[in-house]
């Protein structure tokens, strides 16, 4: 119900702004809003050749192409002249994002296509690991760690192997692995959940602890501030760390007092301390390398993990290879079943995606989110915060609803202000130290046709609100 209203009032609230700008005359049209790409010029006026400035009709007329462009400055955006069928039409700034129906063909050729790819290859490994018995053995390991956290879940159950491998996946960074496994493990949960329509405890839970992103690998971050020429790429992996690991313990903790866990079982201080040590261990460990080992440790690291998961599972297969005769199949065809549930799993979702990214598309490019981001920059200027924290403050304020378009901020903010400025650093743990809430909610309840996600959303803007907090906390006292 929440996410829901939330969805109306952006999508209402941006249509209105439109309609608004365009009949008070801010803006000129809103073709672009439909049918515009990002960073595709925009126009913003049209007149006739006369109406214009004579040393711009000598330029355009001395043009082969009959055009002329005004070099941007720091102020202002290039400014762009084009002489055609017998008017001028004036294009200034960029678009933000994609256009109403770019988003959703790209949403299906760039997101879902490839989304789907991925699921059916996970999910037919899952169905092996499931035939085989392998997650029943590492849930029977872990259960009694779980079984704290998720009350509700039964000893045992496999929904705790699927869920490890989900926040083993982003622990490490892999999040092409990640997405199958979590979504495997919500259809798990779904099983259990005794009103289909609404969220259950272990759910909420679980969502909570996935988009609090605690990631121990930020190898897209490292590759971004290379290419931005930091002097060296890594030196925010442990800020990173740090924030986001304090964003998952107040994830526990928001939502274990909301669901009365008993923080004080000994199992649960054990397998955390056991976390913390083995975060710990890797930190120092990657610490003591030069820039190159870092680079190469932390561009290996992930892969030859995933690698590893996927041998793991083929030869465990092929050994208990009888437990497939039972089952009255053989290991492919196991893969391909379980491939072809998760082709239906992301046929189902792209529904769910598709409305919200449609929705965020509006705001952004209606420059309602702008205004919005501009206010808080400027609250968080009249309460004395230097002008470094909220130059960065775009990326932590779109990063709930877009993973690529806070990405484009963080990459204009490195290419602006310097990869090895604060406003860089601390714009890359913000990308870094949070997930795109919205965009998690829409693809792991829809896939599950949950309706009411109960305090999950509330639950997870709030730990992004901690996350940002951290991050300005950490980034201040590293850099």
């Amino acid at each position: 119900m929440v996410l829901s209203r939330f969805w109306l009032v952006i999508f209402i609230s941006s249509i209105g702004f439109v309609l608004f700008s365009l009949f008070s005359g801010n803006s000129y049209t809103i073709d672009n809003i439909l049918n515009g790409k990002k960073d595709d010029a925009i126009l913003i006026s049209e007149k006739y050749l006369h109406e214009i400035p004579k040393f711009i009709q000598d330029s355009i007329a001395n043009s082969d192409e009959q055009t002329f462009i005004i070099n941007r400055t720091t102020a202002n955006p290039d400014t762009t002249y084009v002489y055609k069928n017998k008017t001028v039409k004036i294009y200034s700034g960029v678009q933000k994002s994609d256009g109403l129906l770019p988003t959703c063909k790209n949403t299906l050729l760039d997101l879902i296509l490839p989304l789907i790819a991925y699921l059916a290859f996970f999910c037919g490994l899952m169905e092996l690991l499931i035939i085989s018995g392998a997650s029943d053995k590492l849930a029977k390991v872990l259960s009694p760690v779980f079984v704290k956290v998720f009350p509700s879940i039964p000893k045992n159950h496999p929904s705790i192997s699927y869920m490890t491998l989900n926040f083993s996946a982003n622990f490490l960074g892999l999040d092409s692995a990640a997405t199958p496994f979590g979504l495997k493990a919500m259809q798990s949960l779904q099983e259990i959940n005794p009103d289909k329509d609404k969220a259950s405890d272990a759910q909420i839970m679980f969502m909570c602890l996935h988009a609090s992103g605690l990631t121990l690998i930020a190898t897209s971050i490292i590759g971004y501030r290379a290419a931005a020429g930091a002097e060296n790429p890594a030196d925010v992996m442990l800020p990173c760390i740090i924030t986001s690991f304090i964003g998952t313990i107040a994830a526990f903790l928001i939502v274990g007092l909301k669901q009365k866990i008993n923080f004080k079982s000994a199992s649960l201080v054990v397998g955390l301390m056991v976390l913390i040590a083995a975060i710990i261990g890797l930190l120092m460990y990657v610490n003591h390398l030069d820039l190159i080992g870092k680079n190469y440790f932390t561009t290996n690291l992930s892969a030859l993990i995933l690698v590893g998961i996927i041998i793991f599972t083929l030869i465990f297969s092929f050994f208990k290879e009888k437990k497939f005769g039972e089952a009255n199949t053989t290991v492919y065809e196991a893969f391909v079943a379980g491939a072809n549930n998760g082709v239906k799993t992301g046929v189902t979702i792209f529904p769910y995606v598709l409305g919200m990214l449609v929705a965020i598309s509006l705001f952004r490019n209606s420059g309602l989110f702008e205004i919005i981001s501009n206010w808080i920059a400027f609250a968080f200027s009249n309460m004395g915060v230097s002008k470094e924290i909220t130059d960065a403050l775009p990326v932590a304020l779109l990063r709930p609803f877009s993973s690529a378009g806070s990405r484009g901020f963080l990459i204009d903010s490195m290419n602006t202000f310097g990869a090895d400025s604060m406003t860089g650093r601390l714009s890359s743990i913000f990308q870094c130290s949070a997930e795109s809430t919205f965009y998690v909610i829409a693809v792991y309840f829809g896939s599950v046709n949950i309706k009411n996600t109960r305090y999950a959303l509330g639950t997870m803007l709030l730990v992004d609100v901690i996350c940002v907090i951290t991050a300005i906390f950490v980034a201040r006292w590293f850099f």
